[in-house]
């Protein structure tokens, strides 16, 4: 048996390739739209990847199950059909290769047997799956492919449906099914090895762990969440798991009607364009695009194309999904070819496709000053005494989480995560933007002044320290 962890680090989430090396067959576990990898090992490895399972509907990505019908139609598709009929995947109905789980199925890729577990609480339709290496001469299973169910240190948020896709009302239902999930797979053997959908820095989960996989024995111990589910009290169960999750990017609510009814087909990949100064001039003056500025922050503030967006490349999906629109042409800019690429990349698998080409940051420092523009930073600390400030809205954009343990008396509110529904509540006064590091804050005040805001301030570097930071856990 080959079994490989495939990791996308942008969207800390895992993939799995499990191939039965005596059949040569392969079974690939949630992937993403961008197929290539998964299609690259699997040659290394001489496996044919004949059979893709989704343990559920995506919130965070593209799913790459439709890429795979498209590239070979005889690809069996193996997908929920619990929870009912809006939780069915809707594009692969009519599919010869559709397969249907459920509660107690399962199906085989080569000598390697899969058992279906249903377990909501996540979403409705949500499975694990069971793996049985049989062709190794075993006859019970070695591993759970727990997907958004159970993580390596937390369990799947319940709340997604409700806080990300507006779904009203689902989130107690959904911690309530969690609950019985967790207390369903109490019985398994402590031996299992748990392999999740994603890691540390997912938005699916409060407290994912960096380490990429565990045991069921070791979670029951030592994870939090599961260990209260087994204690029995559902009332704490609930309280725990539904405080204190973080706000999810914008994009999420779209990837799941996408996903459900069927993501648009990925086009072949063409080499981007390179803009001149030139090019730049012309789009400007069309207004034909928006530019993804990903320099230093510092850099990025002090001189940026008129209407750039800065997005912070350790949180490049979260950031794009959070304030872009799908239907925006997008002009990377990039240190390279090959580092344009990497981020268009990013970018389809998020589903954001229309990237026009991109710019290197020595174009820019081509251009005159009537195509330019700076947004004011301020060393976080000023927050606290400086006058000059005392006439301007300080907006937070950290997470209510973060908010918590403390905040700067007369802030106001606005997870960045949520500005694009919520920035025309901003009061129509000179703002300045804060975080924790001043990412998140050149991110929320770039995208102001994308809609027309002149006078904001963002403030850089941390403001843990500075004294006037009122606690409201301690009011």
């Amino acid at each position: 048996m080959y079994l490989k962890q495939i990791a996308n680090d942008d969207l800390a989430q895992y993939a799995y390739l499990v191939g039965c090396q005596k059949t040569g067959e392969a079974l690939l576990i949630d992937p993403l739209r961008d197929i290539r990898p998964y299609l690259e090992i699997a040659q290394s490895e001489e496996l044919r990847i004949t059979a893709v399972a989704e343990t559920h509907i995506h919130a965070d990505f593209v799913s790459g199950a439709f890429e795979f019908f498209r590239l070979d139609p005889s690809v069996s598709l193996y997908l929920s059909a619990e929870g009912g009929d809006f939780w069915c995947s809707e594009w692969a109905l009519s599919l010869p290769g559709y397969r249907l789980l459920q509660q107690g199925s399962s199906f085989k890729v080569g000598n390697l047997l899969v058992e279906v577990l249903h377990t909501p609480g996540h979403t409705p339709e949500h499975l694990s799956f069971l793996l049985t290496d049989q062709g190794g001469g075993a006859d019970e299973p070695f591993a759970l492919f727990s997907g958004d169910f159970l993580f390596v240190g937390d369990a799947g948020r319940p709340d997604l449906l409700e806080q990300a896709a507006g779904l009203s009302g689902t989130q107690e239902d959904g911690a309530r099914a969690l609950f019985q999930s967790l207390n369903r797979i109490a019985d398994l053997p402590d031996h299992l090895q748990v392999l999740p959908g994603h890691g540390a820095g997912s938005s699916c989960g409060k407290s994912l762990g960096a380490v990429p996989s565990s045991t069921l024995g070791y979670e029951r111990r030592f994870n939090h969440a599961f260990k209260l589910a087994l204690d029995g009290n559902e009332d704490r169960f609930l309280s725990f798991i539904l405080d204190g999750q973080p706000e999810p990017p914008a994009y999420f609510a779209r990837m799941k009607s996408l996903n459900r009814a069927g993501p648009v087909p990925l086009g072949p990949e063409v080499a981007l364009k390179e803009f001149s100064a030139s090019d730049l001039q012309a789009g400007l003056s069309a207004n034909s695009w928006v530019t993804v500025d990903t320099r230093a922050v510092e850099d990025a503030l002090s001189s940026h194309l008129i209407g750039a967006q800065f997005i912070a490349r350790n949180f490049f999906s979260d950031f794009a999904g959070s304030f872009f629109e799908p239907e925006e042409n997008l002009l990377l800019v990039a240190q390279s070819a090959d580092d344009a690429k990497q981020m268009q990349r990013a970018l389809r698998c998020i589903g954001f496709d229309q990237v026009v080409g991109f710019v290197v940051p020595e174009t820019l420092k081509e251009l005159t000053g009537t195509m330019l523009r700076s947004i004011p930073s301020c060393p976080a600390d000023r927050l606290s005494g400086d006058a000059s400030l005392d006439e301007r809205a300080v907006i937070d954009v950290r997470k209510a989480t973060e908010r918590l343990q403390g905040s700067l008396d007369g802030s106001l509110h606005f997870p960045h995560a949520r500005i694009l529904s919520t920035h025309t509540e901003i009061p129509e006064k000179p703002l300045v933007v804060h975080c924790q590091s001043g990412l998140r804050a050149a991110g929320v005040a770039t995208f102001l002044a994308r809609q027309g805001r002149t006078d904001i301030h963002c403030a850089l570097g941390s403001i843990r320290s500075s004294p006037p930071i009122h606690s409201l856990a301690g009011s």
